[in-house]
């Protein structure tokens, strides 16, 4: 997720809330979101209980600001988002902007909250603090959601290194000895021809199982 050491990008997602004071501006947060680049992968309005608010929030229940908080979220409904691009969870926080209204006007004055925020806690959005973060609030608001768990970094570079880019090689030097009018065409049939691992039919095996059907 993010962006690795040598420059490759990542695809990340995370969860955004228009809050109870700025769900009549649902259409123009939106566009922006789209504007931005964002995918919506999950949408839904819901309308959250104090009690859903505090689990939502539980990581800020020694706030003094707590209940207030958790009170306002409750008040009327909210819309959620999961959204996906590279860099995600850090697009999004810089879109919406510092959570004080009164710094996101001096210092973002373009920014959703700065725009659509009425005061410090009535500031528009939500958005997740890490990929953790993302992780647990979209399977809070977005229950049915299946996360696959990704290879670590490490892991994702070291497959690609031991079995991408060596067929890979193989094939474009191929290309470069055949010199085809259509380089990419070409490069997909070679690739679908040598993929190291497409299924290997045994023929012994083959003519077992239609014996054994044709006699069934």
């Amino acid at each position: 997720m993010g962006t690795s050491s040598n420059g490759r990008v990542y695809v990340e997602s995370t969860l955004a809330l228009i809050k109870p004071d700025a769900v009549h501006n649902v259409k123009e947060i939106e566009d922006i979101i789209l504007h931005s680049g964002f995918t919506i992968v999950q949408n839904r309005r819901l309308k959250l209980s104090k009690e859903e608010c505090g689990d939502f929030y539980a990581d800020q229940n020694e706030k003094p600001f707590f209940s207030s908080l958790t009170t306002y979220m409750s008040s009327g409904p909210v819309h959620a988002y999961t959204l996906a691009r590279e860099n995600a969870i850090a697009h999004w926080k810089f879109l919406m902007g510092p959570a004080s209204i009164t710094k996101a006007r001096e210092t973002q004055p373009g920014c959703i909250r700065a725009n659509y925020g009425t005061s410090d806690l009535l500031n528009a959005v939500h958005g997740s603090e890490s990929f953790v973060a993302a992780e647990k609030e979209i399977k809070f608001i977005f229950p049915n959601t299946v996360i696959e768990p990704l290879p670590s970094r490490e892991k994702t570079e070291e497959y690609l290194s031991m079995h991408l880019n060596p067929i890979l090689l193989l094939g474009l030097t191929d290309l470069c000895k055949h010199k085809p009018s259509d380089p990419c065409i070409w490069l997909a049939n070679w690739l679908m021809r040598n993929n190291p691992n497409q299924p290997q039919i045994c023929s012994g095996i083959t003519m077992e199982v239609e014996s054994a059907i044709a006699n069934n």
